[in-house]
C-alpha cells in the first residue's frame, strides 16, 4: 500500500496513527541515484540539552533585540574591498520584507487566528522567533573565537557585513591591467 501524500492536522496525524498501526512503513528518501537519506545523531551540549545551531540562533535573537545595544555596518565594494559606507547600527538592521502583519488573512477557519481590524480572521504564515511576519535579506551570520557577532549579506554586488564590534578593515588596493592581444 503506497501513499502519496498524508495531510497532517489533528486528522492527517489520526490516519498516519492508523497507517502505522496497520503495519504501513513510510519510503525512506532516495535518490535517483538510489543513494538513501542518511540520520545522523547530533550531540547536544549536557547543560542546555541544545544544538550548537540551537544556541547561536538563541544568542543572535537575544543580542538582535538587546535594549540598547549598538552594531556596526560595512557596505563593501566587491571588486576592490574598500569600505564605501560605514556606520554604526541602534539595534539592528532590519529587512523591508518584514511585517507586524502578515500579509495574507482569510475568514475561512484554517490556519492560525490573528485579530485584525477587531475581527477574528486566520492565516497560513508563521509568527517567527523575532515577533514578526515575512522575510529577511538572506545571510549568514557567526560568532568568532572572541564572541564578537558578524552577519554578512551578498546584494546586488555589495558585501554588507554587520558586526557588534566595530572592525579593523584594511584598505585593499587591486591594479587590473588589460592585456592587449
Amino acid at each position: 500500500m503506497k501513499f502519496n501524500r498524508v495531510l497532517f492536522g489533528l486528522s492527517g496525524l489520526f490516519v498516519l496513527a492508523n497507517l502505522v498501526s496497520c503495519g504501513y512503513t513510510p519510503e525512506q528518501p532516495s535518490a535517483t541515484s538510489g543513494v538513501q537519506k542518511v540520520n545522523v545523531q547530533v550531540a547536544v551540549d549536557p547543560t542546555t540539552g541544545k544544538t550548537i545551531e540551537q544556541s547561536n540562533i538563541e544568542k543572535r535573537l537575544l543580542l538582535d533585540n538587546a535594549v540598547g545595544s549598538v552594531k556596526h555596518l560595512y557596505i563593501i565594494a566587491p571588486t576592490s574591498g574598500q569600505v564605501l559606507i560605514y556606520s554604526t547600527v541602534k539595534g539592528k538592521v532590519t529587512s523591508s520584507g518584514k511585517r507586524l502583519t502578515p500579509n495574507t488573512i482569510n475568514s475561512s477557519t484554517y490556519g492560525f487566528p490573528i485579530m485584525f481590524g477587531g475581527d477574528k480572521h486566520y492565516t497560513s504564515e508563521v509568527l517567527q522567533d523575532d515577533g514578526t511576519y515575512g522575510t529577511s535579506s538572506e545571510y549568514i551570520f557567526w560568532f568568532d573565537s572572541s564572541g564578537r557577532y558578524h552577519q554578512h549579506y551578498f546584494t546586488g554586488g555589495q558585501i554588507i557585513h554587520i558586526s557588534d564590534q566595530p572592525l579593523n578593515v584594511p584598505s585593499v588596493v587591486l591594479n587590473l591591467e588589460q592585456v592587449k592581444k
